[in-house]
C-alpha cells in the first residue's frame, strides 16, 4: 500500500504542475468543451444535459453524505471569500461526491449493452464488492486541474487499494472499453469546476495573471482546511448515465448499490 500511495503522490504532483494551463484549455478531462456542458444566462451557469446513447456505466466509490457536506461547506465557503466574480464556479453535488473507479461503456467507446448483459454487469460488480473490504481514506491533497476542476487527491489508509478493485473489475468485466478514462492508481472526487471568465480571454492579459494568483491563494487556503481530512468508503456503486456526465452534472442517473465486502 505504501508503495501505492508514492505512485499516487507523484500522479498528484504533475497534476498540480499543469493546473494553470486550464486558462487557455477549455476542455474537460474526458475531451469534451466547456461550451458542449455548460450554458450562460445573466451570469448564471446551467448544464446542459445530453443524451447518453448508450447510457454509460461506470463502477464508482461513493462519498458518504456526513464526509461531502463538511468537505462542500469548506469549500463553497473558501471559494466565496476568493470569488471577484470574474470566474463562473459550478459546485458538484454533495449528495453524488463520488470517486470513478471502472466504465464498463463510455461516450468515448461506447459499448451497448442489453438488459440481460447489464444484469450481469450487476452481478460481477456486486462479486467484485463482495471480495473488498472497506476503505479508510486520508485527503492528501486539493489540486486545480488544467481543465479547471477543483479535486480532492486521496490516499489509502486501510482496505482494498483502488488498484486491486479495478483490477478485478477488468477481470469481471471483459466488455469494457480497454482504454479507460483515468489512471489505475488514482482516487479522486470532484468538488467544483472553476470556468474561465470569457470563451475568448487568453493568458496573456494582467487579469488573467491576477485571478491564477488568486487561484493559487485558494487552492492553498483549501489544502489548510482539508488536507489529511479522512474519510470511510463503504460503498461500491454501479451508475447509468443516461445524460453525459449525469452524476457532475446532475443530470439523470440510475444507481445500484453494493456494499464493500459484502
Amino acid at each position: 500500500m505504501a508503495s501505492y500511495n508514492s505512485q499516487r503522490s507523484t500522479i498528484y504532483q504533475k497534476m498540480a504542475d499543469e493546473g494553470r494551463a486550464f486558462l487557455a484549455g477549455g476542455e474537460t478531462t474526458q475531451s469534451l468543451k466547456i461550451s458542449d456542458i455548460f450554458s450562460f444566462d445573466n451570469g448564471k451557469i446551467h448544464p446542459i444535459h445530453k443524451l447518453a446513447e448508450p447510457p454509460v456505466r461506470a463502477a464508482v466509490l461513493y462519498l458518504p453524505q456526513k464526509f461531502s457536506r463538511v468537505i462542500s461547506e469548506i469549500v463553497t465557503e473558501t471559494l466565496g471569500s476568493h470569488s471577484s466574480g470574474k470566474s463562473p464556479i459550478w459546485y458538484q453535488n454533495p449528495e453524488m461526491y463520488h470517486f470513478s473507479l471502472y466504465h464498463a461503456s463510455h461516450h468515448l467507446e461506447p459499448v451497448p449493452a442489453s438488459k440481460s448483459e447489464i444484469a450481469r454487469e450487476l452481478e460481477a460488480v456486486d462479486q467484485v464488492a463482495r471480495s473488498c473490504s472497506p476503505l479508510r481514506i486520508q485527503l492528501e491533497r486539493v489540486v486545480l486541474t488544467c481543465t479547471g476542476a477543483l479535486i480532492g487527491c486521496w490516499q489509502v489508509l486501510e482496505g482494498t487499494d483502488p488498484l486491486v478493485i479495478r483490477e478485478r473489475l477488468k477481470n469481471k468485466l471483459p466488455n469494457a472499453p480497454k482504454k479507460q478514462l483515468y489512471d489505475k492508481l488514482i482516487l479522486h472526487c470532484s468538488f467544483a469546476r472553476i470556468l474561465p471568465p470569457t470563451a475568448n480571454e487568453t493568458v496573456e492579459t494582467k487579469d488573467n495573471r491576477m485571478t491564477t494568483e488568486l487561484l493559487e491563494q485558494l487552492v492553498m487556503d483549501l489544502n489548510k482546511a482539508l488536507q489529511n481530512f479522512e474519510a470511510d468508503i463503504k460503498e461500491l456503486w454501479f451508475v447509468e448515465e443516461l445524460d453525459i456526465l449525469a452524476l457532475a452534472l446532475q443530470g439523470r442517473v440510475k444507481t445500484h448499490k453494493f456494499s464493500l465486502g459484502g
